[in-house]
């Protein structure tokens, strides 16, 4: 009789173990697919950009061509995305992107459309705002708050391998040796200290530069979970490192996205 009846209080056991295994699978299911119906909106309004607009000059075609790139490798995180921090990753991407497309338009002397939510670690870096021209390693390096032909590369704002990159516009994308190659060079921080040393919206000084000082979090900012682009938790996330395909903002942490993806247009002013 005590026999039958631990197997029995067992079977429940198991039972109830099951069943809670069960609803936590189908609780990380649904915040999955939300973050990635989350991700997929972001992405379908920059594929929607990046086919409809055509630069006029310099700038707005390079902006243009930093947009593609964010839209296929958003597109290629979230059809890989296996987790909801993977998903948001994807989403990060993709805003990215709708920087870049907002930047093309802002060159063009087009309406740049509607505010877009911050992106990891974008406040925290700053942003360019005066003219600046320095001589670094035998050139001339300029950056600017607004495009022209000598600042025709821009950048959102945000962390490149582990260090800030302000927003805005510059002569050259300085900071792509270090997406590259995953490391700053030696004479990033001289750089960093001549081009940024007393200029107000950069929050860093060169020593903070060279030790990566900050975690690249935005108080206050960031992505409030997907109020301009629908539903979806806010999950915790890094910076973005793109590899050798594009500008990039922060450093994901190593998360490898292969492949391509192709999605429709849209209209910006639905956006």
């Amino acid at each position: 009789m005590e026999f039958l009846l631990i197997v029995a209080v067992l079977a429940v056991v198991v039972l109830l173990v099951a069943k809670s295994q069960n609803r936590n699978r189908g609780h990380s299911a649904n915040r999955l697919d939300d973050a990635k119906a989350d991700a997929r909106q972001a992405i379908e309004r920059l594929g929607g950009q990046v086919y409809n607009l055509v630069g006029s000059n310099d700038a707005a075609k390079q902006a243009l061509a930093d947009a593609s790139e964010r839209y296929t490798a958003a597109g290629s995180q979230i059809e890989q995305a296996a987790t909801p921090v993977q998903a948001r990753l994807a989403k990060q991407t993709a805003l990215e992107g709708l920087y870049y497309i907002r930047a093309a338009r802002t060159a063009m002397d087009m309406d740049p459309g509607p505010e877009i939510p911050s992106i990891d670690g974008q406040q925290s870096a700053g942003a360019v705002t005066e003219d600046r021209k320095i001589e670094f390693e035998g050139r001339q390096v300029s950056a600017s708050p607004n495009p022209s032909a000598a600042t025709p590369n821009y950048y959102p704002g945000g962390r490149v391998a582990g260090r800030p990159v302000p927003a805005g516009w510059y002569s050259e994308p300085w900071w792509k040796p270090a997406l590259v190659a995953g490391a700053w060079g030696v004479g990033s921080m001289l750089l960093f200290s001549a081009m940024f040393s007393g200029m107000a919206g950069v929050p860093y000084d060169a020593q903070s530069f060279e030790s990566g000082a900050g975690d690249g979090s935005d108080a206050g900012g960031g992505d409030a979970g997907g109020d301009d682009f629908g539903g979806g938790d806010d999950y915790s996330g890094g910076d973005t490192d793109y590899g050798a395909m594009g500008d990039g903002g922060s450093d994901w942490g190593g998360n490898d996205f292969g492949g391509g993806f192709d999605g429709g247009g849209m209209d910006f002013g639905d956006f």
